[in-house]
């Protein structure tokens, strides 16, 4: 599929630019993706990742900054939506000669996207890229930078369980609930804390046996078990993704227990109509871009000046966010994820029209 064919998007306008970018002494090829700047300059992470083909990554990158437009305008930043992907396996080409011509081609925007920490990239390779780009996010504290953005990632998902919590059993409190962690990395292993000091029960998994020795030694209250497809099938009221996307599928739905899905990956959804297929069996699912959004609410404070106590009150809104789309949902009729889309795109088509207002 060509590039411009890829960018027609039925939803609504298409992406406003996507970039291409390659030096060949270095090894780079990066694209950036621009979907929409109706809010502000497009903020979105650069993934460095193995694809296996050109198409694979544009499709990615495609995907991932109409994610971003979404989820920047329901955290009610007065950014755009954007991402990047550098292709390639970062352990055998990442090196500060590509970091920083990556880093010259983000310059060249002047402003209109600005990068931060995705898969692959890390707080250490952005203090590496802010060498070449002013219009870099999520850098090391000692560099002015907010430090690791997983820690307000996990404190918004937290904050969007409760909401659902609240939504399914009257109490905004996960006390005495069980709740499946799938993917104890950065953001699992926070939340993962936050569950067990509000008196969850939590069960958890992951593929990497680091990560559940560190939750052994940190949590051992916490029950592990094999694999994902077990931790889907156990008793469990709530269903947290926190690896990979495509988590809710055909097959993993019909087998779930239980009746509130909310987790921090991004793209949980396989395919258009899961969210369908969760409705139709009672479970309620939180769309992932509002409740993950505490880690670009935490590295868009950067733009201001960090202050962490304003963006842990900012990511403790969606909370509040969370609980008005899931009104709205019933109201309308809809699924949540329907209701979040349709406030997403009313505040960029409302604070887009402003842009036609030309003051003298």
């Amino acid at each position: 599929m060509g590039v411009f064919a890829s960018t027609d998007d039925p939803v609504s306008t298409g992406h406003e630019q996507v970039v291409f970018c390659q030096d060949k002494q270095s090894g780079l090829k990066a694209i950036i993706g621009i979907y929409s700047t109706a809010l502000g300059p497009a903020l979105g992470g650069t993934r460095f990742y193995p694809y296996a083909s050109e198409d694979d990554a544009l499709a990615d990158v495609l995907d991932l900054s109409r994610g971003m437009a979404y989820k920047n305008a329901l955290a009610g930043l007065d950014l755009g939506g954007g991402k990047a992907v550098i292709w390639g396996d970062p352990e055998q080409i990442k090196s500060e000669a590509l970091l920083r011509a990556y880093g010259r081609f983000v310059e060249s925007l002047a402003g209109r996207y600005y990068t931060a920490c995705d898969v692959g990239t890390y707080v250490a390779d952005m203090d590496v890229i802010a060498r070449e780009t002013r219009y870099v996010t999520g850098r090391s504290v000692e560099h002015g930078g907010a430090g690791d953005s997983s820690i307000l990632t996990a404190w918004g998902v937290f904050q969007g369980m409760r909401a659902a919590a609240e939504h399914v059993w009257g109490t905004p409190s996960l006390r005495g609930r069980r709740v499946g962690v799938a993917g104890l990395g950065k953001v699992g292993k926070y939340l993962t804390g936050h569950l067990i000091e509000d008196g969850a029960e939590v069960v958890a998994t992951d593929v990497n046996p680091k990560a559940l020795a560190w939750v052994r030694a940190n949590h051992p209250q916490v029950t592990l078990v094999d694999d994902a497809a077990a931790l889907v099938a156990a008793d469990i009221d709530v269903y947290a993704p926190c690896a990979l996307g495509g988590a809710l599928n055909d097959d993993t739905v019909p087998a779930l227990r239980a009746k509130v899905v909310t987790g921090a990956a991004n793209n949980q959804l396989a395919h258009p109509g899961v969210e369908k297929l969760l409705a139709d069996r009672g479970i309620l699912y939180t769309p992932d871009y509002v409740v993950n959004a505490g880690g670009v609410i935490q590295v868009a404070d950067e733009i201001e000046g960090f202050n962490f106590d304003r963006a842990k009150l900012r990511a403790t809104r969606i909370f509040d966010t969370t609980r008005e789309i899931l009104h709205l949902a019933d109201a309308e009729g809809v699924p949540p994820a329907v209701a979040a889309d349709r406030l997403a795109e009313r505040r960029m088509a409302e604070v887009g029209r402003l842009r036609t207002i030309h003051l003298r």
